[in-house]
């Protein structure tokens, strides 16, 4: 189960690396290369969301969903709230006897 949903993750993640380059920046046009907002419409001038963003949105979305199943199919794997391994069992600590001495 954690395979198959770390694969789906690193799918996810090039995914989105993918899609988030290919998108033109909100200035793309002349008039935003001097500061200004070029065509004025209801929207902006982006106007309204494009193909490119809704994926953007889903994939992100799913990034964040396929990562919290990760962490709490590991938490429950390891039954301990420490990130470290071993992080829960004490620490064994070997006692001396008073005087150092043995009898």
């Amino acid at each position: 189960m954690q395979g198959v949903l770390l694969f789906i993750h690193i799918v996810v993640c090039l995914l989105l690396v993918i899609v988030v380059l290919l998108q033109s920046g909100k200035s793309a046009d002349l008039a935003g290369a001097f500061g200004g907002y070029g065509s004025q419409s209801t929207f902006g001038p982006r106007g309204t969301a494009t193909l490119l963003s809704k994926i953007t949105t889903t994939l992100a979305i799913l990034f964040m969903v396929t990562s919290l199943m990760l962490q709490v199919l590991e938490s429950r794997k390891s039954r301990s709230g420490s990130v470290l391994p071993g992080g829960d069992k004490p620490a064994a600590s070997q006692t001396q006897k008073p005087g150092g001495a043995k009898k």
